[in-house]
């Protein structure tokens, strides 16, 4: 939830934005959602229904797919502060990717979601309720700049090593790497499979960066300068939806694939 202070709720237009949310963040949502849906269209055209596309493997297609990721998380964790019920909505959020990954558990194994970005944000959301307190006792230009470099130094811990970019700094004991509780932490185990695999580090540090930009923000009293107004309607729609929307979305790109190439 983006919200800001309750106000009288007005307006029935369809894709009207509400008065008590930020314009800008639900469109930002929304237009990262549609990059979303378009880069899993693309993934099932390769890995499901075997077209052959080999710029899909190149490195801007990496980037692509990283971009969604980090706008997701970064925008989870400026969020945060801006909703009011963290337990239930954190729940929600850790439950659907409990969804996601029993449905894909008994309808497409091969093909398993275990500890995919939902399961992630919604664990961040549930520990920032214990850590909230603690972390607002720190400077928000040094919890933002810490916390991105603790993402950048960890962001190869699946991979067994601590380090910037391709440069290892320390390599991690091999006797971490076991279990699904190492991977949900993550420390992946060699055995271990997901085609969504958001392990809670390093991608807290990522939602914490997030977490001390609004502080940014709310300090600087940009979030009442009217860009926070700017708003594509369909985009916004989308992104006051956003979680409903990830849930169906595969299943009816995956439907209609099944149409398109069925043999």
């Amino acid at each position: 939830m983006c919200s800001k202070e309750q106000n009288n709720k007005t307006g029935n237009e369809y894709f009207k934005i509400k008065q008590n949310r930020y314009a800008l963040l639900d469109s930002i949502r929304g237009i990262v959602l549609i990059s979303m849906i378009v880069y899993h269209g693309a993934w099932n055209l390769v890995y499901i229904h075997g077209i052959k596309w080999n710029w899909y493997h190149t490195r801007s297609a990496y980037i692509w797919q990283q971009s969604i990721c980090w706008t997701f998380l970064l925008l989870s964790g400026f969020c945060w502060s801006l909703g009011k019920r963290h337990l239930r909505s954190g729940l929600l959020v850790f439950g659907g990717g409990l969804l996601v990954s029993a449905v894909t558990l008994l309808a497409m194994p091969s093909n398993k979601v275990v500890f995919g970005v939902l399961t992630c944000i919604g664990s961040c959301m549930l520990l920032m309720i214990v850590l909230d307190k603690i972390l607002k006792k720190i400077p928000s230009i040094i919890g933002l700049l810490g916390n991105f470099f603790l993402f950048l130094f960890t962001k190869h811990i699946n991979r067994g090593y601590l380090g910037i970019g391709t440069e290892s700094f320390f390599v991690l004991p091999k006797s971490l790497y076991q279990g699904y509780f190492g991977a949900y932490i993550g420390f992946t185990p060699n055995n271990f499979y997901s085609t969504d695999y958001f392990s809670l580090f390093p991608w807290i540090f990522l939602f914490l960066t997030g977490y001390f930009l609004y502080h940014i923000f709310a300090e600087k009293k940009w979030l009442s300068r009217e860009m926070m107004k700017w708003n594509i309607p369909f985009c916004a729609y989308m992104g006051r939806h956003s979680l409903l929307i990830y849930l169906l979305h595969q299943p009816i790109l995956f439907l209609l694939g099944s149409i398109l190439f069925y043999k």
